[in-house]
């Protein structure tokens, strides 16, 4: 028996997913005009599973995080379509998936939000190991890609209140608590933040926040949601303006992986389609193709192994495509319980102590970038950074926003440039 949810995108209906015989397959609607990813051009002929999966799949959690949510839910954790049916309210982008003959809610409704006081929200980040996205709440049809425990929140005009969106009610924020068995993530991935935005990279505004309810504190991170537009205006009774969701989509769903094989060890984007994705979708390419340049380098000076295809996204804006500001920065590399290997290779190398003059050269040829150039990119990231990490740790340290972690970073971060600045200059050679 056939089953149907129907895709809706920017407010407009474009098309219908199906599950036939537990296979999925997506038809744009007649009258669509705007496609959905770069993987799935418009077409009068339907996509079958293996087409339709990396994008609408991707759009879901995974790893541990799916399999609590299937759990939950008492579904299949490989069945994409039963998820999607009760995760798909609110997505990345500017998707939504629907029962036949329910429309989204319209852009200047007055926002449906469950608002949180202190002792709730301590609640919410304390099951959220056992209750992400808040699956099987009545009222809640929420979904973010990745691993990571995350969870899409409101935040008041006035940035004093936390909330969960309603009824299909969009987000402004993600809410993201600290990763179990990680030591520090909140700290770790607001200092990397930070530090990106230091080095005027553009890059997703993050906060460190603390909650506190009598004895009870815990830290955790507020991310801007890039693919949000909050109106300019008084705020509405309930206390928050008009949201816009704007459409975006990461590499993989727009080059149609799946999001299992996003790294490029098991078949996931590497530098080459990376740069190539960027040149074809957006326009002018140069200005976005450099900035993944300051992006990739960024991730391998300041550890951040896990930069993956799901790690990079494009925006879609009335002027074009665009590369989405950097996000999820993480140093894994001062964890020695997490992997050595970079998700995307430098050259030839997955690791970066393995990363010579040589390699540089071959990642810039793989992206069609000049190796001239791009040496002197990387050169000028790596003399610059260590100053503004130590800038930043002292900002953070000033802040009350102390913890070990950050030490180590920083110092990582100081090896790392004069190793490079060292391999990249040996000589005076050319690399």
């Amino acid at each position: 028996m056939a089953r149907h949810l129907e895709v809706w995108l920017l407010g407009s209906h474009t098309g219908t997913l199906s599950q036939v015989e537990g296979r999925l397959r997506f038809a744009y609607a007649p009258h669509a005009t705007v496609p959905l990813s770069q993987s799935l051009p418009i077409r009068p002929d339907a996509f079958d599973d293996r087409e339709t999966r990396p994008f609408f799949a991707g759009l879901l959690p995974e790893g541990g995080t799916r399999k609590q949510i299937a759990k939950t839910l008492q579904v299949s954790a490989q069945n994409d379509y039963a998820l999607l049916d009760s995760l798909g309210g609110e997505c990345a982008g500017a998707v939504t998936l629907l029962e036949p003959g329910q429309s989204p809610q319209a852009v200047e409704a007055p926002q449906a939000v469950r608002w949180l006081d202190p002792a709730q929200l301590l609640q919410v980040l304390d099951e959220m190991p056992r209750r992400p996205m808040r699956a099987g709440d009545d009222g809640l049809r929420l979904s973010l890609a990745g691993a990571q425990d995350k969870l899409p929140v409101v935040l008041d005009a006035h940035g004093e209140r936390t909330g969960l969106p309603l009824q299909g009610s969009p987000s402004t924020h993600i809410l993201k608590p600290p990763i179990a068995g990680v030591e520090g993530s909140v700290f770790n991935e607001a200092f990397c933040m930070a530090l990106a935005g230091a080095l005027k990279l553009d890059v997703a505004h993050t906060k460190l926040q603390v909650v506190a309810d009598g004895s009870q504190q815990r830290h955790y991170l507020l991310v801007q949601r890039y693919d949000r537009h909050v109106e300019q205006g008084p705020a509405l009774a309930a206390g928050v303006a008009p949201i816009q969701r704007l459409h975006q989509e990461d590499f993989c769903q727009a080059l149609g992986i799946a999001s299992e094989h996003k790294y490029q060890n098991e078949g996931g984007p590497g530098m080459a389609q990376a740069f190539a994705l960027v040149r074809s979708s957006t326009r002018p390419s140069a200005p976005h193709t450099l900035k993944l340049l300051d992006y990739v380098v960024f991730n391998a000076l300041t550890g951040n192994h896990d930069a993956h295809g799901k790690n990079f996204s494009l925006l879609y804006t009335q002027a074009g495509a665009v590369l989405t500001p950097l996000y999820d920065l993480l140093c894994t590399a001062v964890y020695p319980t997490l992997t050595d290997k970079m998700a995307m290779k430098i050259g030839s190398k997955y690791k970066f102590s393995e990363v010579m003059a040589r390699h540089w050269e071959q990642f810039a040829l793989d992206a069609a970038l000049s190796p001239a150039q791009a040496k002197k990119r990387i050169l000028d990231i790596a003399r610059h950074l260590p100053d503004l990490a130590h800038a930043t740790q002292a900002a953070f340290h000033s802040d009350g926003n102390h913890h070990p972690v950050i030490d180590q970073i920083v110092s990582l971060i100081d090896q790392r440039c004069a190793l490079t600045i060292r391999r990249l200059t040996a000589d005076q050679l050319p690399i």
